[in-house]
């Protein structure tokens, strides 16, 4: 009866010591599988381009009235954007001609990757006219009103002598030059933007032409690892790969007027805010985001695409 009896506890002592062994084990592998979330110390917005999406605030109480959106009382305004589901700031840059660092401090955004549906941006800077942005004075040709069969005045009449010989006072007085109409105040595009020395960005040929429903610009192919190269002087004001369908992309900004977009590529070989110059190489071609070794280049007027071949000089 004794043995019987010290075997038991004998069996029970061993069966506490695995199940403590086991329970130990557990702990020890959990360690290494449990899922860990790393946050930083820093609360301050990231400093790299914003890549989240534009997010539908959740439903609030619906017994109480809506809170309205940041900046909705400019909706619909010139020179403001509403965002819309989907939306990145890289994008809406890109759309309004603009650099998306300039959007987060005309709108004091705290973080550039927090924006929602139905929140209003301004896309120009603050102090120009929205309405005024993108135009230019329209200037008038003179015309000059004489009798039939009467020569036009010699320059001589500038140093006081008429064609004639004669005195300017025995001369007809000519009209009155029409007013000059004042220029608008800084506005989006500016004199001698149009004056850009544009080249080709890569050297294979094209195989997709600028289709304003279809294609926002040129779809260039060639080899992987071909260079690219900045079509024009300018500076880069994105490069990455957070906008939705372009791959890794480079953005230019050449001045107020004009940007240039190069995507789809193998390697980005500029970062954000470094000057560059004409035909200095900013990328190798790729494949990102497309089906087959391309470069798509667009160049945008204020935002707007335009046809790239108008502007490229003839190979």
């Amino acid at each position: 009866m004794t043995t019987t009896k010290k075997r038991s506890m004998d069996t029970r002592l061993c069966a506490a010591v695995a199940a403590a062994v086991w329970v130990l084990a557990g702990c020890a592998t959990s360690k290494n599988q449990a899922p860990v979330e790393y946050r930083s110390a820093n609360s301050r917005a990231p400093q790299t381009a914003p890549t989240a999406v534009a997010v539908i605030p959740p439903p609030g109480d619906p017994s109480k009235p809506e809170p309205p959106k940041p900046g909705a009382e400019n909706a619909g305004k010139v020179g403001f954007y509403t965002v819309k589901q989907g939306d990145t700031l890289i994008r809406i840059g890109l759309e309004n001609g603009q650099n998306w660092k300039d959007l987060v401090k005309w709108n004091n955004l705290e973080n550039p990757n927090v924006i929602e549906v139905g929140q209003v941006i301004r896309v120009v800077p603050p102090g120009v006219d929205p309405n005024a942005a993108g135009t230019k004075p329209v200037t008038t040709a003179k015309v000059e009103t004489r009798p039939l069969g009467a020569a036009p005045a010699a320059s001589g009449a500038a140093s006081g002598v008429s064609a004639a010989g004669l005195p300017p006072a025995a001369a007809p007085s000519p009209p009155a030059a029409a007013p000059t109409p004042p220029a608008p105040a800084s506005n989006g595009a500016r004199d001698g933007d149009d004056d850009v020395n544009w080249m080709w960005p890569a050297n294979g040929p094209v195989v997709s032409v600028f289709d304003d429903a279809r294609s926002k610009g040129l779809a260039i192919t060639g080899k992987s690892g071909d260079p690219v190269y900045a079509a024009a002087d300018g500076r880069v004001v994105y490069a990455g790969s957070g906008l939705r369908g372009y791959g890794n992309l480079v953005i230019l900004k050449h001045n107020n007027t004009y940007l240039t977009a190069y995507a789809h590529n193998q390697t980005l070989l500029v970062k954000e805010d470094q000057a560059v110059r004409r035909g200095q190489k900013i990328a190798e071609m790729g494949s990102t985001d497309a089906e087959r070794v391309q470069l798509h280049f667009e160049i945008r007027k204020l935002g707007k695409p335009v046809d790239p071949a108008k502007l490229l000089p003839p190979r």
